[in-house]
């Protein structure tokens, strides 16, 4: 499984940037993301700024991630998943149009 490690640019050099999260200070490759500021929260993977995101989204993801470390060290999740729990699954965009239109397959 992949995780993204939500993060926030703290300066830009280029298509480098040094960006701190709940794991820490990084230098992170800004290349899928030109159009990332300093401020901007990104969703990192292995060094990768993949996509930048809001505030608010990084914090529910951190949450997330906080709740999965307490289970992994034998705790509970608490109120880690809070935002999902009373919610039926969503498809993605794309395979919600394609049920929509009557396809069988995305």
């Amino acid at each position: 499984m992949c995780v993204g490690i939500p993060m926030r640019l703290l300066g830009i050099d280029g298509i480098a940037g040094s960006a701190t999260g709940d794991e820490g200070d990084a230098l992170i490759d800004l290349s899928l993301t030109p159009d990332a500021k300093v401020g901007d929260w990104v969703l990192t993977h292995l060094g990768h700024a993949r996509e930048v995101i809001s505030a608010q989204e990084a914090a529910l993801i951190g949450k997330a991630l906080c709740g999965l470390r307490a289970v992994m060290n034998g705790a509970g999740v608490g109120d880690a998943f809070a935002d999902i729990e009373n919610r039926a699954p969503q498809l993605p965009p794309h395979l919600a149009d394609a049920l929509a239109a009557g396809k069988a397959t995305g």
